[in-house]
C-alpha cells in the first residue's frame, strides 16, 4: 500500500475532501525521514499521528465529521503538537473528547487514549470530556476481556443524539471554555475535576528525591562501618 503521508499535503484539493474520516491512526510511530517535508513548515514531525490529524483537517470538507483516536501525548505534547491543536479548534468545532482508560489496547499498549471527535467549518468554543471507565468488578480491559460496545451505553446515553442536546455535567462528564484551553496553552491533557487524585508529585523529582535518599543511606553505612 501507498504511503497517504508521503504525498504532498498542499495537493490534496476540493476533489479530495471527505464527509466523515474514522481512524486510528498509528501512534508512537515515527515516518522516515523526507516525509515531514510533504507538510508545510509549522506542522513538519516525523510523529505519525500527527502527521494524520494535520492530514484528515484539510481532508475534511465544510460539514465533515472525524472521530479520530490519540494517545495521552497528543493532548499535552508542545512544539508542532500545539500548532496543530491551534489548528484544529480554529478550523473544527472539537465538541468532545472521551478519555480511555490505559488498558484499552492491552497488550498491545498500555498507554492513555482518547477519541476526538471534531466537524470541520465553525471554530471550537466549549469541548465536552467524557471519562469512560472499566466495568465495575473487572480492573483492566484485557484479550480476553476486551471492551466492548455495551460498555459505552453510559456515554451514549449522555451524548444527547446528533446534535448533542441536553448534555449536563456528570461525576464522568465535564466541559471546557477555549478561552481556558487556550490560557492552557493548548494542554488538552484536562482530567475530570469531579475526582480528587491522590497527587504523587513529578516522576522526575520523585526519582531525583529516591537517588539522594539511596546516597544518605549509603553515607550512614559507611559512617557506621567506620
Amino acid at each position: 500500500h501507498d504511503n497517504t503521508l508521503a504525498r504532498p499535503y498542499i495537493s490534496h484539493g476540493s476533489e479530495d475532501r471527505v464527509d466523515i474520516v474514522l481512524t486510528n491512526p498509528p501512534f508512537g510511530g515515527k515516518e522516515e525521514p523526507g516525509i515531514e517535508s510533504n507538510f508545510p513548515s509549522h506542522l513538519q514531525t516525523r510523529e505519525t499521528a500527527d502527521l494524520f490529524l494535520a492530514l484528515i483537517i484539510r481532508l475534511l470538507r465544510p460539514g465533515g465529521r472525524a472521530a479520530v483516536v490519540l494517545p495521552d501525548g497528543s493532548l499535552f505534547g508542545e512544539g508542532v503538537k500545539t500548532r496543530l491543536k491551534e489548528q484544529l479548534m480554529e478550523e473544527c468545532n472539537l465538541h468532545t473528547i472521551v478519555r480511555l482508560p490505559n488498558s484499552v489496547f492491552k497488550p498491545y499498549a498500555s498507554i492513555g487514549t482518547n477519541l476526538l471527535f471534531f466537524e470541520k467549518g465553525e471554530p471550537t468554543t466549549e469541548t465536552w470530556y467524557y471519562e469512560h471507565r472499566v466495568p465495575e468488578g473487572q480492573k483492566a480491559y484485557s484479550m480476553t476481556k476486551p471492551i466492548r460496545v455495551e460498555h459505552l451505553q453510559g456515554c451514549i446515553d449522555w451524548w444527547g443524539g446528533n446534535e448533542r442536546q441536553g448534555r449536563i455535567e456528570t461525576e464522568l462528564a465535564w466541559k471546557v471554555s477555549i478561552e481556558t484551553v487556550k490560557e492552557r496553552g493548548y494542554n488538552l491533557d484536562i482530567k475530570n475535576p469531579h475526582v480528587v487524585a491522590d497527587d504523587h508529585g513529578d516522576p522526575i523529582e520523585l526519582l531525583a528525591k529516591l537517588d539522594a535518599a539511596e546516597g544518605q543511606v549509603a553515607d550512614l553505612r559507611g559512617q557506621l562501618k567506620a
